[in-house]
């Protein structure tokens, strides 16, 4: 069910660190166009590929011990992206891909939250961890994050962690994600992407076909990945210690 997509470039590690550098330290007046000026459009987001029951089969299999690895390998991220997201009081947020329920947790108590997973498995260990916080403002969907079931502009926040790097079509899932945002919501991306050192990056790039039996591709481009999305974010941060973790919050226009 896994192939790899391999791609050439005369120096693609330059291009992509270039597209990055730009985006940490500029303005959001800076012309969008830089976006695809760097041959990131047409480049394959990472060198695996996979299918959705492939997901969903890894995902089944890993239910049983995800907090125990995930839960706190990721925690500090959750916890350093959270004071950073846009949520108002009121606000209807959906969170795509809440797995276990572990950040859902984390919401204010002033916003109503949609959680959607693809994984019944993960459902289920959500929907008891909910419970037994006795958390009453967010409700559990089983969804494809790249088919989602709303209209348009039903949401005022789409927030994605963790899930980039997990879909088989990412481009499709952001794009989504910004179908159902209103305009000026805030849709934001929490993930690890393909690092900027080049050693870092071609082990990443080496241990991809086999973090995917683990639920992720260690190799996500990040310059790929806003070029093909079409949408400009007004910021890229790194978060968290150390600072794997990279938090894409756009505006929908």
């Amino acid at each position: 069910m896994i192939g790899a997509t391999h791609y050439s470039l005369s120096d693609p590690d330059k291009d992509r660190n270039l597209l990055i550098s730009i985006l940490e330290t500029s303005d959001s007046s800076r012309d969008a166009r830089v976006l695809t000026s760097l041959g990131s459009s047409d480049r394959a987001l990472s060198l695996v590929t996979v299918k959705n029951e492939f997901v969903r089969c890894v995902y089944r299999d890993i239910s049983s011990w995800y907090d125990y690895f995930f839960g706190p390998t990721l925690h500090g991220a959750r916890l350093a992206a959270m004071p950073r997201l846009p949520i108002e009081s009121g606000d209807k947020v959906l969170e795509v891909g809440v797995g276990t329920g572990i950040n859902a947790l984390l919401y204010p108590e002033y916003c109503d939250v949609t959680g959607i997973d693809f994984s019944s498995s993960m459902l289920r260990k959500a929907g008891r961890r909910l419970r037994q916080r006795g958390v009453r403002n967010v409700d559990l969907l089983k969804m494809d994050a790249a088919n989602l079931e709303f209209e348009d502009n039903s949401f005022d926040f789409v927030y994605a962690p963790f899930v980039i790097s997990v879909v088989p079509d990412p481009v499709k899932v952001i794009k989504e994600m910004h179908r159902v945002c209103r305009v000026g919501g805030h849709v934001v991306v929490l993930n690890h992407f393909l690092s900027k050192n080049r050693f870092l990056a071609c082990a990443e790039r080496l241990i991809s076909p086999l973090t995917v039996y683990i639920g992720f591709k260690a190799d996500v481009d990040l310059a790929c990945f806003i070029a093909q999305s079409g949408f400009r974010p007004v910021s890229v941060e790194r978060v968290s210690v150390p600072k794997l973790w990279s938090l894409l919050t756009f505006q929908k226009q």
